[in-house]
């Protein structure tokens, strides 16, 4: 290990033992390492590799909720205040039994955790539970919750002031501590687990299209809505195509967590998607430089969604090609209908050689599963 990560480790070793999360262990009959990983900001984050660990530990099958769910219920709402705990899995003890099983090894001595520790196999689960039990008279009511991402959402200001004191309440009473450095209160939109909430509806979040531009173009002045100020428009001059697989990868991976809110998206990237198969070689011809563009061109102007009022009625529209099937769900409200999710995948080999009717069935099956919260609390057509 080199000097600047042994600084690190250091640092952070005596941070953990200020704040009594560590202690030092004799005889042990777990160890795992220690693994640095550089942060957006050049620092260090200390992780545990805990794979071993993992491994051994049975799986906890708590719950966790629904994502669509949880962006839809707190979405359309006028008022936003968005939690963070401090170190909220470290506000969680270790069972004593159990705490050298933590153990990790520095360069002289070695420590176990006394407090749950990021990156355990049954962390995520233990922590929900707990949220679930500390929350529960306002999960559902005035709060939205996924692990360690807490969002209250009101319509006025005066609601939201005694939502807010009734969360305080909670918090205090269960002895949890926020991080004021990352609390936004009162404002009218922000984020939420990768998605831009606002009193408008749903949207990407802007950085990932902006990783994803700027991930694969050469010189970019501006695109609507990356920068704070999203009433400014910024043009893409020069791009550059991804010159490799690992490259295409990254994008391919983006683009999942931004599927949502790209209609057509398997037929438009279909070029594309094709050079990720084992079977290809890596080859960026003229159909991937096109379909790349128009790529660029819906990040570039992505549509706004909207969750569906509850119980009403739905509309499914369906589309299939050679390639590809797709769907998109939408609500009508004021003579306009509004998008609320984009469905859509490539077919497989053997699938290309359906009937039309087939695809269309198989579009309808796939796009049912895909979205079955939605189809069980709602009448779609």
């Amino acid at each position: 290990m080199g000097d600047e990560k042994r600084k690190a480790v250091n640092a952070k070793v005596q941070k953990l033992l200020q704040a009594k999360f560590i202690r030092e262990v004799t005889y042990t009959t777990w160890l795992a390492n220690v693994v640095l990983v550089k942060k957006a900001n050049g620092k260090w984050r200390m992780c545990t590799g805990y794979t071993d660990l993992n491994k051994a530990c049975p799986k906890d099958v708590y719950p966790l909720p629904c994502i669509d769910w949880l962006i839809d219920g707190a979405s359309v709402h006028t008022i936003f205040s968005f939690l963070d705990a401090y170190y909220g899995y470290n506000q969680i003890k270790m069972h004593l039994a159990d705490k050298e099983k933590t153990t990790f090894i520095t360069e002289n001595v070695n420590f176990c955790y006394k407090v749950m520790r990021f990156g355990m196999k049954n962390a995520r689960a233990t922590y929900q539970r707990l949220m679930d039990k500390v929350f529960q008279g306002q999960i559902g009511r005035n709060i939205k919750i996924y692990v360690d991402d807490m969002v209250v959402k009101s319509n006025s200001m005066a609601d939201h002031i005694a939502d807010l004191a009734k969360i305080f309440c909670e918090l205090r009473k269960h002895n949890m501590r926020l991080n004021p450095e990352k609390c936004t209160f009162g404002v009218k939109g922000g984020k939420f687990l990768g998605f831009m909430l606002s009193v408008r509806g749903i949207e990407a979040n802007r950085d990932k299209y902006k990783v994803v531009l700027e991930k694969f173009l050469g010189f970019m002045l501006s695109v609507r809505g990356i920068e704070a100020n999203r009433d400014k428009y910024k043009v893409v001059l020069d791009m550059r195509s991804p010159s490799n697989l690992k490259e295409l990868q990254r994008l391919s991976g983006r683009l999942v967590a931004l599927s949502r809110f790209l209609p057509r998206l398997a037929d438009k990237i279909s070029p594309m998607t094709k050079l990720l198969r084992k079977s290809s070689t890596f080859s960026w011809n003229e159909p991937c430089e096109e379909a790349f563009a128009a790529l660029k061109a819906t990040l570039a102007s992505p549509p706004i969604l909207t969750r569906p009022e509850p119980s009403s009625l739905l509309e499914l529209y369906l589309a299939v090609s050679e390639e590809a099937i797709s769907s998109f769900l939408v609500q009508e409200k004021g003579g306009s209908q509004i998008p609320i999710y984009f469905v859509s995948r490539l077919l497989q080999d053997s699938e290309t050689r359906y009937q039309l009717i087939e695809k269309v069935a198989l579009g309808l099956v796939h796009t049912s599963r895909h979205l079955r919260h939605y189809f069980q609390s709602h009448r779609v057509i």
